[in-house]
């Protein structure tokens, strides 16, 4: 949204994007259900938002059942183009009251009118009894480099997570944000979608780890490896190509707020292990507000 300051997981997702859910209003992960219709401006500012998912992705991978989950965010970002955010998730129907909490901070910078980026940490923490593929990992340094074609604008994304496992991935990401050329209730409000085609490569020890740390539970049997040294590991190490994913976001858009649905078609591929991912589709509904 042309009026939100540089926001970050999603992320959401994207691992939530689901719980790779959060919107760009943090300009820099697909962890979190995140507004993807949004501009920055260099301006101080508070962002709160609160977003719902219908399955948890990471990096494109989900667990071995689905899990739908609601998170709020909030983000300050400063004038500098420094920021600092935090959210918290619930995955629904399950008992923790709160699953997991993020919390960050990282730096907005526009080498030209055209090329842009973001660099971040974040730190992951998780309920014990989060059950999410996202709670193998609980540290994420995350550097987004994005250039504007006009016609079309190009991000590259590297993200390096590490605690209980490492991974590294690569995202490339290519989308058209439109806005509508008409008013729908007043002469401030307008539509906009920024459809985007996602390429993620990487590694994917954090599937290894968590079959490993859920191996008591029934949910997890479909990704249950019995030597967590043997070949199956070691693939897991490999970087390749992990998934293909296409998202249109629809957003409805004030000057202070924007509304947003989006659905997006995830195709994972070089599926390790005996991780039963498939070819699903998500839905996240995000609000978020800004302060002045």
């Amino acid at each position: 949204m042309r009026y939100f300051g540089a926001l970050l997981l999603m992320i959401t997702c994207n691992a939530l994007n689901a719980a790779t859910p959060t919107p760009n209003l943090i300009a820099y992960r697909d962890n979190y259900a995140v507004a993807d219709t949004d501009t920055v401006v260099r301006k101080n500012s508070v962002s709160a938002g609160i977003s719902y998912g219908s399955d948890a992705l990471f990096f494109g991978r989900t667990g071995p059942i689905t899990y739908p989950f609601m998170s709020t965010d909030i983000i300050f970002n400063t004038k500098s183009g420094f920021f600092v955010y935090g959210s918290a998730i619930k995955v629904l129907g399950y008992k923790p009251l709160v699953d997991e909490i993020d919390l960050g901070g990282g730096y907005y910078y526009r080498l030209s009118k055209k090329f842009t980026g973001t660099v971040s940490y974040t730190r992951f923490i998780f309920n014990k009894e989060a059950n999410i593929i996202k709670s193998s990992a609980s540290n994420d340094i995350n550097w987004k480099n994005t250039y504007d074609w006009k016609y079309l604008k190009t991000s590259a994304t590297v993200d390096y997570l590490f605690g209980k496992s490492y991974d590294i991935f690569t995202t490339i990401s290519n989308s058209k944000y439109i806005e509508s050329s008409f008013n729908i209730f007043n002469d401030q409000d307008f539509l906009s979608i920024n459809p985007s085609v996602n390429l993620i490569f990487g590694t994917q020890n954090f599937v290894q780890r968590y079959s490993v740390d859920h191996d008591n539970r029934i949910e997890a049997d479909n990704i249950y490896l019995q030597n967590e040294n043997g070949r199956r590991a070691r693939a897991n190490a490999r970087f390749n190509m992990l998934n293909y994913s296409f998202k249109i976001p629809l957003a409805y858009n004030m000057p202070h707020y924007t509304l947003e649905a989006s659905y997006k078609y995830s195709i994972p591929v070089n599926v390790e292990g005996m991780l039963k991912n498939r070819r699903e589709s998500f839905f996240n509904f995000t609000f978020y507000y800004v302060f002045y």
